[in-house]
């Protein structure tokens, strides 16, 4: 079984951007510029997870919370270390504040 990392996401569809917006509880919240409306916003959230942690589509699942906020991801990495910088890179969005300072630019 691949190294995989099971991650607790928030959603917050109808944003103006996707992209990663600190802490809501355990949860990693993800504002997701999709509406919440067949399927979009849970699509641009496995599309955005599966960029920025460089992995191909298809080792992104939605284990659970498809008609939820509260989300449950599983990604699949090839090795421990790509597993350790991605748990790394979600503490680091995990204490940034809200979105503003994430999308400075």
């Amino acid at each position: 079984m691949p190294p995989t990392l099971m991650l607790s996401i928030h959603a917050t569809p109808g944003a103006r951007r996707t992209g990663p917006a600190g802490a809501h509880g355990a949860a990693l919240r993800v504002c997701l510029a999709a509406p919440p409306v067949d399927g979009k916003a849970n699509a641009a959230l496995l599309a955005w997870a599966a960029q920025v942690f460089g992995l191909p589509r298809a080792r992104v699942r939605l284990l659970a919370g498809a008609a939820a906020r509260r989300k449950r991801l599983g990604l699949e990495f090839a090795s421990e270390q790509e597993l350790a910088r991605a748990r790394e890179q979600v503490a680091v969005w995990m204490r940034q504040g809200g979105a503003d300072e994430i999308f400075k630019e």
